[in-house]
């Protein structure tokens, strides 16, 4: 079985590898105060082109999600995201664990606008009632969306006003940075997001690392007693430079850039493969995710051999499902891939003439 369902089925780079086995019977001091861990949110200061930025790491996208939105957030508080967001659908209840509801509003394509923002922060500052509602105070985005969809640089300039004028935090979860960063045609660059969001964080886990997710903190308002908040939700690791050493590995000669890149390529060749059958798509993106929507006969015969990720029923005899492809995808999985969509998709093309 060839594993197209998503990002994270591989361990990790063979750099990484490489120097955790290097560096294995290094004595090193705990809790993320160590070289490896220094040298990686050096770097990453760096690439954003700002030396006053905070940079924690922490084991997964659910646990930096809950502990940014903890540290921002008074219990009075809520989040908006978009209703297909990670920590509305995808994060069991953590962040509402915290104390904090999550303001879910509509989208079509993953993704939310500061018309939407303006419209739930008037919506309770205006209702006669506010006292007696949650109060949004931060906006909560991923890049790429759920849906593979991209914000666009003027987008996010525009979503970054609007919380600055009616006081909201801006929180970018980057589970998939890399792919969203190197996408054809994307123009947001990791100097953009540490100007326009208060936090984002780098994605590790989906992008090459064993584990662990880089959160970039902009707004001391938000950094100050982080680690307290990271040590309050179980994230405070004592072995932290395992998370050090792997970021410092694929933010070292453009790697991080490169596996976007590489998953990327890999996604085109399923999707010009679909434009090819005419296939349509739930939603079109340009990452590392494909939503195809395809009857239910040929998705039986492809999952004989491939694994993918159902989405939603399109109607009775259509389903639309999601390809992902990774920073380890294989070249030859992928012509596999689309040779078996091609052989099934003609094939049942036939017997519906």
């Amino acid at each position: 079985m060839i594993c197209f369902h998503n990002d994270y089925s591989e361990g990790c780079h063979e750099r990484i590898l490489l120097r955790l086995q290097e560096t294995n019977l290094e004595q090193t001091p705990g809790y993320g105060e160590d070289a490896y861990c220094a040298s990686a949110a050096k770097k990453i200061r760096e690439l954003c082109g700002n030396e006053n930025l905070a940079v924690h790491f922490l084991v997964g996208g659910t646990q930096a999600n809950l502990t940014v939105i903890d540290a921002a957030l008074r219990p009075h508080q809520g989040v908006i995201c978009a209703v297909s967001g990670h920590i509305h659908v995808h994060e069991t209840g953590a962040v509402e664990a915290t104390g904090h509801k999550v303001l879910a509003v509509p989208s079509s394509d993953g993704k939310i606008t500061a018309d939407q923002v303006v419209h739930e922060v008037l919506l309770q500052r205006n209702s006669g009632a506010a006292e007696h509602m949650v109060q949004p105070k931060m906006v909560y985005i991923s890049h790429p969306t759920e849906l593979g969809t991209l914000y666009s640089l003027a987008e996010l300039e525009t979503l970054s006003a609007a919380c600055k004028a009616y006081g909201l935090y801006l929180f970018l979860d980057g589970a998939r940075l890399g792919y969203g960063l190197t996408a054809e045609g994307a123009d947001v660059t990791l100097p953009d997001l540490a100007r326009l969001c208060d936090v984002f964080y780098i994605g590790g886990t989906k992008m090459g690392a064993l584990f662990g997710e880089a959160v970039v903190i902009s707004n001391p308002a938000i950094d100050e007693d982080f680690r307290y908040l990271i040590k309050r939700h179980g994230g405070l690791m004592a072995k932290g430079r395992l998370l050090g050493l792997q970021f410092d590995s694929l933010l070292t000669d453009d790697l991080y850039f490169e596996l976007g890149r590489h998953a990327n390529t890999m996604a085109e060749q399923i999707r010009q493969t679909l434009r090819d059958l005419e296939i349509p798509l739930l939603v079109d993106t340009v990452s590392n995710q494909i939503f195809p929507i395809l009857p239910d006969v040929v998705l039986a015969e492809v999952g004989e051999s491939f694994t993918f990720t159902e989405q939603e029923r399109c109607d009775s005899n259509h389903r639309a499902v999601r390809f992902c492809t990774s920073w380890a995808t294989k070249q030859e999985n992928v012509e596999l891939l689309c040779s078996k969509l091609r052989e099934i998709y003609e094939k049942f093309i036939e017997t519906e003439k």
